[in-house]
């Protein structure tokens, strides 16, 4: 749970680098949180619940993926290969499961740190 408090506490820090670990731990609370938001939504009978988790974890989503392709060596802009059908999620996929990079121009390794 720390590593979802902490992506939401950086929600706008498009700076710096993010661990795999701290990558895919905030993407299981956030799936989690969603799951769960849809239930509510079903046992409510609205459709509430799950878009203002989707709206209100959408930016930190973003930098933390952000966060997680400068840890590989590259741009956040390599998020944009979402928006081509099937093969740019497969290959954005791979790029964030990649394993992190000594020092790069986007700071120090954090596993050394």
């Amino acid at each position: 749970m720390e590593y979802f408090i902490s992506g939401i506490k950086k929600y706008v820090d498009f700076s710096g680098r993010a661990r795999r670990k701290e990558y895919w731990m905030f993407i299981l609370f956030l799936m989690i949180f969603y799951i769960v938001a849809g239930v509510l939504d079903t046992v409510a009978g609205t459709y509430i619940f799950s878009p203002l988790v989707g709206i209100g974890l959408f930016l930190p989503s973003i930098s933390i993926a952000t966060r997680r392709l400068h840890d590989t060596g590259r741009s956040g802009w390599w998020q944009l290969l979402s928006l081509i059908p099937l093969i740019g999620g497969i290959v954005l996929i791979v790029f964030l499961a990649q394993d992190s990079r000594e020092g790069n121009s986007f700071g120090a390794n954090p596993k050394t740190a």
